[in-house]
Order: C-alpha cells, then sequence, then structure tokens
C-alpha cells in the first residue's frame, strides 16, 4: 500500500474566520497528521483561552468587594453621627458611641445580604455574586472620648460566570478591629481588616466539569476624619477617608474534564480616597429614639496595581490581565434605628457602590445591646 503524505495546514494563509475555525479545533482536539503505513499520530500541543480561568478573576475581585464593605462598616461605625445629648447610635455597634460612658460596653450582632456584578472587561466577560453573611462584635469605651471594637465577619459567596460556563464558592472569613478618638465635633477613626477564604471553582467542559480548589486572602486598612455639625435634631457630618486593600488568590491546578489548565496567583492592590457627608435625624416615639440618616461618598482610586494571570495548558502558556475598576465611582447608603430601650436598639442599612462596569447593593438587619 502507498503510503499517504502528511497532510498541513498553512494558517497564514487562511482567511480570518477559518483561522479561528482551525485554531479552536487545535485547542479542543489538535490538529493531528496520519502516516497510514507508518501509523504514526503528530499532534499539535493544545493552546489555553483567556477566559479558561475566568472565574478566578472573579473570585479575586469578589475578595476586593468583601474586604471593603466590611472595612467600610468599620470606618461608618467609628465616625457615624450620633445625637451628644441622648447618646444615639444610629450607625451600629462597635466604636461609634464616641464620648458616651453611660454604657461602656457594646455588644452586637448583623446579618446581610450582598449583590454585585461586573460588566465585561478585556477577555473577561462579566460575572454575577451573591453574598450572605454575618457579623458579631464587641466594643467598649476604655477611657473618655476614645473607643475600640472587634469584630468577626463571616460570609458565604456564589459566583457565577455564565458566558464562561463558570462558577465558583467563596468562603470568606474576616477578623476587624476600629477605634476612634473624638475632640470637640472632631473624630478621627482607625480601622483593620485580615480575611482568609477558601474557594472551590468549576468549568463546563465537552467532556464534563473540570474543577479546583486554592485559597486566597484579604488585607485593609482605613483613615478616616469626620466632623460633627449639629442643627437641632439634625445633623451633617462631612467625612474624608483614605482606604488601602490587597487581595491574594493562589496558583491552582484543575482536575477532570477536557484540557485542566494550571493557574498562577493573582494579586489586586488599591489605594483609594472617598470624600462626602452623611446627614441623619433623630425623633422621640413614645419614648423611643428613631434615627434616620443617608451618606454619599465620591470615589477616586488614585492608584491601582492589578496583577496579570500566567494560565498554561500542557506546554503552552498565556498571560491574561485581571478585572480593574474605574479610576472614579460613588458610594451611597441610607439607615433607619430604633431604640427599643437605653440599652436594645434594632436598625436596618443599605449600602451600595457604583463604578462604570461595576455595582453592588448591600442590606443589613442588626441588633445592639449596650451596659
Amino acid at each position: 500500500m502507498q503510503a499517504l503524505a502528511p497532510q498541513s495546514v498553512n494558517l497564514a494563509r487562511l482567511p480570518m474566520r477559518s483561522y479561528l475555525r482551525a485554531a479552536s479545533t487545535a485547542a479542543i482536539i489538535s490538529l493531528v497528521t496520519i502516516d497510514v503505513a507508518g501509523a504514526q499520530f503528530v499532534s499539535l500541543p493544545p493552546v489555553p483561552n483567556p477566559t479558561d480561568s475566568s472565574s478566578r478573576f472573579a473570585t479575586t475581585a469578589s475578595l476586593s468587594d468583601l474586604g471593603t464593605n466590611f472595612l467600610r462598616r468599620l470606618g461608618n461605625h467609628a465616625t457615624w453621627g450620633t445625637n451628644a445629648a441622648l447618646g444615639s447610635n444610629p450607625g451600629g455597634g462597635g466604636a461609634s458611641q464616641a464620648g458616651t460612658s453611660a454604657f461602656p460596653v457594646r455588644l452586637w450582632g448583623e446579618s446581610y445580604g450582598l449583590s454585585s456584578r461586573t460588566g465585561p472587561q478585556g477577555t473577561f466577560v462579566g460575572d454575577k455574586r451573591e453574598t450572605i453573611g454575618g457579623v458579631a462584635g464587641f466594643g467598649a469605651t476604655l477611657a473618655p472620648d476614645f473607643n475600640v471594637g472587634v469584630w468577626l465577619d463571616q460570609s458565604h459567596t456564589r459566583i457565577n460566570v455564565p458566558l464562561a460556563a463558570q462558577s465558583a464558592v467563596l468562603d470568606l472569613t474576616q477578623v476587624g478591629v476600629n477605634a476612634s478618638y473624638t475632640i470637640g465635633p472632631w473624630t478621627l477613626a482607625a480601622a483593620g481588616v485580615h480575611g482568609f477564604a477558601n474557594i472551590a471553582s468549576r468549568r463546563q467542559t465537552t467532556l464534563g466539569l473540570t474543577g479546583a480548589g486554592y485559597d486566597g486572602r484579604v488585607d485593609a486598612a482605613l483613615g478616616e476624619l469626620s466632623y460633627y455639625w449639629g442643627i437641632g435634631q439634625a445633623r451633617i457630618v462631612p467625612k474624608a477617608s483614605v482606604e488601602y486593600l490587597r487581595a491574594a488568590t493562589d496558583s491552582f491546578s484543575e482536575y477532570g474534564g477536557l484540557n485542566p489548565v494550571n493557574a498562577g496567583p493573582a494579586t489586586a492592590e488599591r489605594t483609594r480616597f472617598l470624600f462626602g457627608a452623611e446627614v441623619g435625624r433623630y425623633w422621640i416615639v413614645d419614648r423611643r429614639v428613631l434615627d434616620l440618616s443617608a451618606y454619599g461618598k465620591f470615589v477616586d482610586n488614585i492608584a491601582q496595581n492589578v496583577s496579570a494571570v500566567q494560565i498554561s495548558l500542557g506546554t503552552n502558556s498565556i498571560a491574561v490581565q485581571g478585572i480593574r475598576e474605574s479610576r472614579y465611582g460613588a458610594d451611597a447608603g441610607a439607615s433607619v434605628s430604633l431604640g427599643l430601650t437605653n440599652t436594645i436598639r434594632l436598625y436596618l442599612n443599605y449600602d451600595g457602590k457604583f463604578r462604570d462596569g461595576f455595582h453592588s447593593h448591600q442590606g443589613l438587619a442588626g441588633l445592639e445591646v449596650k451596659w
């Protein structure tokens, strides 16, 4: 039998549509030439796709978002406007009850839900994230006008990247501390957060699911200065703050499915400046204190350092850029608080983030006890 000459494809002469078709075929099943007489098979090694690790970028972004939310919560508690005469605390527990010594110890618990969405960016096709979580904390007045708080946050996040047929689950534990010191109408506050996460990701392929498990971390710090301007039972509280955050996820190797990939570590660092104000008012209703407030802040990401991730499949590898936030954005929210007694208070909060290509919405319910 006469041997067949090996067949080859000159990709340079193909039109663009044919080239893309040939490239995708190579990535999935490889291009193969056959020598029937010699029974030889020659295949081109598969090439990773930039979207193969989309869920990795979504988890790193989710760590940043959750770390920021928790850090802002600590900062808001430490500088939330209160009516000094009544010693009210409309923003929640922690170090927010500056200058009050009648009830120097505070304990609180909170539950929350968070919904976030990131739009397409570069090769990233966009994601949807849903989070539920709970917070427990303890606060104390250590000296006149000096308050501290210790916090624990546990959350569970489901991440969906539908256009890349990928998903992930992120379980995050965060520990936070805050402190505030008040001089007249001025309050200076600081907060810090450290978190660690377990992550499991899944990717659909033509031969079933590929999976991976890896860890993540988030560290953040915030300093905030506020000025309390009381107008009868109303208030205006301008605030300015600086925030630093670093989120990191480990490298991983997928298993199962078709063409599981290896992905290197990813990091995202951001330094932000925020400026805005809270406005609020309280009423005495049947010997109970009802407080309503709202806030808005301008956000400037003055520095961002988001790493590229190395994705490899066999002997081939590519570098894919991570997700960046827009330079400018806004945060806004509102709170309603009801003091049932002098020592027990219920509150509801809404917090939203608005960026070009990203937004998130969080609702929170809390109970605070003082003694």
